[in-house]
């Protein structure tokens, strides 16, 4: 892999936590309020099934429990315990408490897929951890032992999510559209009846509250979803995961830039061990890996390579 696919993977892939830095703004901004079931159901079933009819194909086989699982974790779930831990904690707890998710992927990487566990790695998630905390915590910060266990639970989910997906990969002739698709759509079929029951539909919608939605659903879930799991598919499982410190490092850009809030030296200093915790868990290109180049084995023959391309 040469450094400039490795920079355009990490570089797309970036743009889904980037692009979820912002639900806050745009919940706040332009949703009904008191509606979190609602806003997570809309944003990812609608999403899920217009992915559903461009691609035309169901699972089969053991993918309907695959896909089914992966949508759990990666969307229904995840969702859910996400809202609950942000009603139950201020924004910055919960964030900081979300923010282990990199090292729970280290753990279930080195399980799962064997992943070798370095140094640079372990510091990396510390840095990240610190860095969000920085970013997020203020004075008033109060813990909630329900909002804790959500967060910690939503973690896991989600770290769960992405190491499946990558030892999983995708069934063969089923494209990366449809392969979103199906979680998107079994995540919000979870979701449906839990908003159904717990919040009912509003009775009115207005043109903010629809545009609030329609971002929500096509660029929230659609696009960055797509990019999410291309990324976790291309790139080590780590790398993803700790892509999405960039989330709350958006998050705070964004109040700065819209909302006119001010940041402090520690929300900069924050910002920066964020950065350093991204570019520590950076995927390795070819020429950096132990044997590679003129000194290391020969490339594979031609044959080879291209037996894998259609695997």
């Amino acid at each position: 892999m040469s450094d400039r696919r490795v920079a355009s993977d990490s570089a797309l892939t970036a743009l889904a936590p980037l692009i979820w830095g912002s639900t806050y703004l745009v919940t706040t901004e332009l949703l009904p309020p008191d509606r979190p079931l609602l806003a997570a159901t809309v944003r990812a079933l609608p999403a899920g099934l217009i992915l559903l009819a461009w691609g035309r194909k169901l699972p089969r086989g053991s993918w309907w429990w695959r896909a089914a699982a992966l949508g759990l974790l990666n969307i229904g779930a995840f969702f859910y315990l996400l809202f609950l831990a942000a009603y139950h904690l201020p924004g910055g707890v919960a964030a900081l408490v979300m923010a282990v998710q990199p090292t729970i992927v280290l753990a279930l990487s080195a399980l799962l897929l064997k992943t070798r566990t370095t140094t640079a790695h372990a510091v990396a998630c510390a840095l990240g951890i610190l860095g969000v905390g920085l970013l997020a915590l203020t004075s008033h910060a109060s813990l909630d032992a329900v909002g804790v266990g959500a967060g910690l639970l939503g973690a896991v989910s989600m770290a769960s999510g992405i190491v499946l997906t990558k030892r999983w990969g995708r069934p063969p002739g089923v494209g990366l559209l449809t392969f979103t698709g199906w979680q998107l759509s079994f995540g919000g079929i979870f979701l449906l009846p839990a908003t159904l029951i717990a919040e009912g539909l509003p009775g009115a919608v207005d043109g903010r509250n629809a545009a609030g939605f329609a971002y929500l659903g096509i660029v929230g879930a659609l696009f960055a979803y797509t990019m999410w799991f291309r990324g976790v598919e291309r790139l080590p499982a780590l790398a993803v995961s700790a892509l999405g410190f960039a989330s709350p490092l958006a998050a705070t850009a964004l109040g700065y830039l819209v909302l006119g809030e001010t940041l402090s030296p520690a929300q900069l200093a924050g910002s920066l061990l964020v950065i350093c915790a991204v570019v520590l868990v950076r995927p390795r290109t070819t020429s950096e890996r132990p044997g590679a180049g003129p000194s290391g084995p020969p490339p594979a023959p031609r044959r080879v390579r291209m037996i894998s391309r259609a695997s």
